[in-house]
């Protein structure tokens, strides 16, 4: 008898709340395929063809998007990376490594660059079909290798891409993880990527553009990689990154993530949303991943895995609350709607 088919699962998030956290557990399971930072770094590329063919698939995978090469080209690698640029013996440099290879493939197997060798051999030659169908290719193709039954997929900021993962992947699972947005905001604050971020949003709204827009549409075109490769072409990200931008705005920036994810999920049946708070899983660790895992699939309960990955983790306090009270009482604010979202105290 084949195992049962168990649908695949999406962790979403605004990034800098313990989704990376999640994924490293999950890569302890011996059934699931942890998928972690596959589809943010792919940046346009990833959503661009409708039908792309083997050919068109792997520049995808192999090749830096316009965003992501601004970001490296200044020597701006973020913690989640976990290929060895730096390493002179490494094949790859900051200015040519794959997105692939920057962490999701490193995060599956100390043996990345013969698997990125494999990937290329079995991509290259697929047939021309539609993009969900060459990321399930993809997908299965790693399952079978690794020998596993499920595949999760998580990236931060992964909530910006929701809808058209959704369109894609219509049938999978969604666990939305989340934290305190105060403490989200910190952390971004703190984060190459974020400030980037956030530094676009501003520039994009002086100029009459809302980029919350593009969030909600579900699919993208080749026309979005132009745009990018044009904005960036012109932007400065090492200039962006020396702005000072108030606490307040990574705190607005994340309410307005977290509002609009909800335009995207809130449609979705218990059955197939898990909200998954950050720091109930610190405090009841067994009992929330005993819940994520039956989510999943209740056949994938593992007490070897629940009492290994439960003892991984240690309760951490509140950040924010360290912070001058005019300064707390102003990140508040910026947070309110999303925090009033989640049932946190605003």
């Amino acid at each position: 008898m084949k195992p049962n088919i168990i649908p695949p699962v999406l962790i979403l998030s605004t990034g800098r709340c313990g989704s990376t956290m999640v994924s490293e557990m999950l890569n302890r399971h011996p059934d699931v395929l942890s998928l972690s930072e596959f589809f943010v770094p792919l940046g346009q590329n990833g959503f661009a063809w409708e039908n792309p063919t083997g050919e068109r698939m792997w520049q995808t995978l192999s090749q830096q998007s316009p965003s992501l090469h601004a970001m490296l080209k200044d020597g701006l690698v973020v913690d989640e990376g976990l290929y060895p640029h730096d390493d002179p013996n490494s094949r790859f440099s900051a200015h040519d490594m794959p997105p692939v290879i920057a962490t999701t493939l490193p995060h599956l197997t100390p043996d990345y660059e013969a698997l990125y060798d494999a990937l290329e051999r079995f991509v290259r030659p697929l047939p021309k079909a539609p993009l969900a169908d060459q990321y399930r290719a993809l997908f299965g193709y790693l399952m079978d290798r690794f020998g596993r039954r499920v595949w999760v997929e998580r990236s931060g900021g992964s909530l910006m891409l929701a809808a058209k993962l959704l369109r894609l992947f219509p049938e999978a699972r969604v666990v939305h993880v989340f934290r305190d947005g105060r403490d989200t905001a910190i952390s971004m604050s703190r984060h190459h990527n974020f400030r980037v971020l956030l530094a676009i949003h501003k520039k994009c709204r002086r100029l009459g553009l809302d980029l919350r827009r593009d969030f909600l549409k579900d699919r993208g075109s080749p026309a979005g990689i132009w745009l990018e490769k044009l904005f960036f072409s012109v932007v400065d990200t090492g200039k962006l990154l020396r702005e000072e931008p108030e606490l307040a705005e990574f705190g607005a920036l994340w309410s307005d993530m977290i509002l609009t994810g909800e335009k995207m999920l809130g449609h979705l049946p218990p059955e197939r949303l898990l909200n998954l708070r950050f720091e109930d899983v610190q405090q009841a660790p067994r009992e929330k991943l005993s819940e994520l895992i039956r989510f999943i699939d209740p056949s994938l309960h593992n007490e070897a895995w629940l009492e290994e990955t439960a003892a991984m983790l240690r309760p951490t306090r509140a950040k924010y609350t360290d912070l001058p009270a005019p300064q707390q009482a102003a990140l508040t604010r910026a947070c309110a709607p999303g925090l009033r979202h989640l049932g946190y105290a605003a």
